[in-house]
C-alpha cells in the first residue's frame, strides 16, 4: 500500500473490531458446534452477515434474535447465545495495538474512532474493556443508524468533532472501509498487524521510533 500524498496527518481515527479487539463469533461457536461445517453454515445462513449488518445499522438485538428464533426454531439456543454470550466472541483486546493506542495516547496524538458495532454490544465491550477511555471520541454506527464505508458517517466523526479530513489517518482492517475514508479526504491504512501499524504511525512521525522495530518495511 502506497503512502497517501498530501501533508502527514496529526489525528489518529481507528476501527475497533479486528484492529484493536479481537472478535470472531466462532471463538464463541466452536463450544457449541462439534462439526465445524454445521458451524460455518450457521454463521452464512442463520446468525449471518446480514444479521450483523441489520445490528450495526441500529436494529434492536433483541427484535433481531427473535425474528431468527422464529424463523429458525430448531436453532434457538444457538440463536439466543448469540446475544447472551455476546462476549464470547471476543477474546479480548490485541495486546501489541493496545501498547500502540497507549503510545500515542502518552505522544499526545488525538485520538478517535469509527466502528460498525451493534450500540447495545457496544455499551457491554466499553464496560469490558478500558482502552475505550483512550479516545477523545467514537462513532458508533449502530447509535448512528450509519456504516462504513458510507460517507456520512465519516462526516459525521468531523463535524461532529470538529476535524479536518486531511488531518486524519483512518486505520481499518477493511480495504472498503479504507477507501470510503479515502474518498472524504482522508488518509487510509489498511491494517494488517501490529508491525506494519508501528512502521505506519512512525513513518509519518506519530509515534517515535522503537529499538526492535524493522526500519524499512516493504508494503503490502
Amino acid at each position: 500500500m502506497r503512502d497517501d500524498p498530501g501533508a502527514c496527518p496529526k489525528v489518529v481515527v481507528f476501527d475497533i473490531g479486528n484492529v484493536l479487539l479481537h472478535w470472531d463469533p466462532r471463538l464463541l461457536y466452536r463450544k457449541m458446534f462439534v462439526d465445524p461445517n454445521r458451524m460455518e453454515w450457521f454463521l452464512t445462513e442463520v446468525c449471518s452477515e446480514a444479521f450483523n449488518s441489520k445490528a450495526d445499522r441500529g436494529a434492536p438485538f433483541v427484535d433481531l434474535i427473535e425474528a431468527l428464533v422464529a424463523q429458525f426454531p430448531d436453532w434457538s439456543e444457538e440463536i439466543r447465545a448469540y446475544d447472551e454470550r455476546w462476549l464470547e466472541t471476543t477474546s479480548g483486546p490485541i495486546p501489541e495495538c493496545i501498547e500502540i493506542l497507549e503510545e500515542l495516547v502518552l505522544e499526545g496524538v488525538p485520538l478517535y474512532a469509527i466502528t460498525n458495532f451493534s450500540s447495545e454490544k457496544f455499551v457491554v465491550a466499553r464496560r469490558a474493556f478500558e482502552f475505550f477511555d483512550c479516545f477523545d471520541g467514537i462513532v458508533v454506527s449502530g447509535a448512528e443508524g450509519l456504516v462504513k464505508p458510507e460517507a456520512p458517517i465519516y462526516r459525521l466523526l468531523l463535524d461532529r468533532y470538529g476535524l479536518e479530513a486531511a488531518d486524519c489517518l483512518f486505520i481499518d482492517d477493511s480495504s472498503a472501509n479504507v477507501d470510503g475514508a479515502r474518498a472524504i479526504g482522508m488518509h487510509g491504512y489498511q491494517y494488517s498487524d501490529p508491525t506494519r501499524l508501528r512502521w505506519k504511525l512512525t513513518k509519518f512521525g506519530l509515534l517515535r521510533r522503537k529499538l526492535g522495530v524493522i526500519d524499512q518495511m516493504g508494503e503490502s
